[in-house]
């Protein structure tokens, strides 16, 4: 879902998101910053990070990918807060993508700053970066898109279609866990720490209620939706997971939505409402398409139904994500009854 239905907190981090730019380093208000830091070969440009200041240093909220371009952002940005690298006391990631994580151990390297991170996500990161397991990760995604009915010539590609962006993680063992509802340890700070799975098992939003702020990393956007899907380090059911949590954090009383990615917003409950509604539009497409044949994989659900852009115009590694973020939507109808599905390879999917 790409359109704006909340008002943006900054206006000129609207437009730099809009026309194609980079926003400036940012005061969001007294002791918080908004730190721009870019991302290689990407459509999203930029993740920002936020730096909160702390007597005697500060805390970042995401780190950005481990590219040398990155890590000499992140180090400026600081500099225009006032604050240097060796200035960082904590890096609490939102969760463990490479935009997000993949700075972390160097900015620990440089400063000496405790990594904090779920321990859903936490659990993952060896299977997911280190060099001797990533085979066991491919051969699995590998069954899960055969048993979604891809196309074999396809299949190889498509398994291992993120394994380029490894090179952009420095695997870094976090320091400490947080726990849902855990209050961060940081003086002149409330924080607390929301869990919402769904975009990964162990996705973290930070609260701030006396602020009344929201750091939401990728759980709620301005104007687009995170990648819900089902994958070999996914819940059962990811999309039923993130519908709750995404509930859960409407119910919040925020001010401001301060995004891991595009701009600063208002107006989060009515922003959770309509990507609720999205999925549920989204639910229904589905339901249909499957009614509409007689039985049905993951995939050709996938082919007919409405994207961004034809799906001829998709490029093959993102056909990836499109199937598996289709399949989450299968598995949260068959939880709830309204399909079924018939084992084999690949599976298909008929009403229940």
């Amino acid at each position: 879902m790409r359109r704006e239905t909340v008002t943006p907190a900054s206006e000129a981090q609207r437009e730099a998101w809009r026309s194609g730019g980079f926003p400036e380093v940012e005061r969001v208000r007294p002791g918080v910053w908004s730190i721009p830091v870019p991302i290689p070969i990407n459509p999203l440009r930029y993740v920002l990070v936020y730096a909160l200041e702390l007597p005697g240093g500060v805390a970042i909220v995401d780190a950005g990918w481990d590219t040398d371009e990155a890590y000499g952002a992140l180090v400026a940005g600081l500099g225009v807060t006032g604050y240097e690298i060796t200035d960082v006391r904590a890096v609490l990631v939102t969760h463990m993508h490479p935009d997000h994580y993949g700075l972390a151990g160097r900015v620990r390297e440089a400063s000496g700053a405790w990594i904090g991170l779920h321990p859903a996500d936490a659990r993952l990161l060896a299977g997911r970066y280190d060099e001797s397991l990533v085979g066991d990760l491919v051969r699995r995604e590998r069954g899960l898109l055969a048993r979604s009915g891809v196309p074999e010539p396809s299949l190889d590609e498509l398994a291992g279609a993120s394994m380029m962006i490894r090179r952009f993680v420095s695997m870094a063992r976090p320091d400490r866990l947080i726990e849902d509802g855990e209050r961060l340890d940081l003086p002149g700070w409330d924080l607390r720490a929301v869990w919402t799975p769904g975009h990964s098992p162990g996705h973290l939003c930070f609260a701030e209620p006396e602020r009344r702020l929201l750091f939401s990393g990728d759980h709620v956007l301005p104007r687009i939706t995170p990648i819900v899907a089902v994958h070999p380090q996914s819940g059962p059911n990811p999309l039923a997971d993130y519908l709750e949590a995404l509930a859960a954090v409407g119910r919040l009383d925020v001010e401001e939505v301060l995004p891991a990615h595009e701009y600063r917003f208002l107006e989060l409950a009515g922003r959770v409402g309509d990507v609720i509604a999205h999925h549920h539009e989204r639910l229904a497409e589905i339901e249909a398409v499957v009614g509409a044949a007689d039985g049905i994989s993951c995939w050709d659900t996938a082919t007919r139904l409405t994207w961004s852009r034809p799906w001829e115009s998709i490029p093959s590694y993102m056909r990836r994500g499109a199937n598996n973020e289709t399949l989450a939507h299968l598995v949260w109808l068959e939880a709830a009854g309204r399909l079924r599905r018939v084992a084999g390879e690949p599976d298909l999917w008929f009403p229940a």
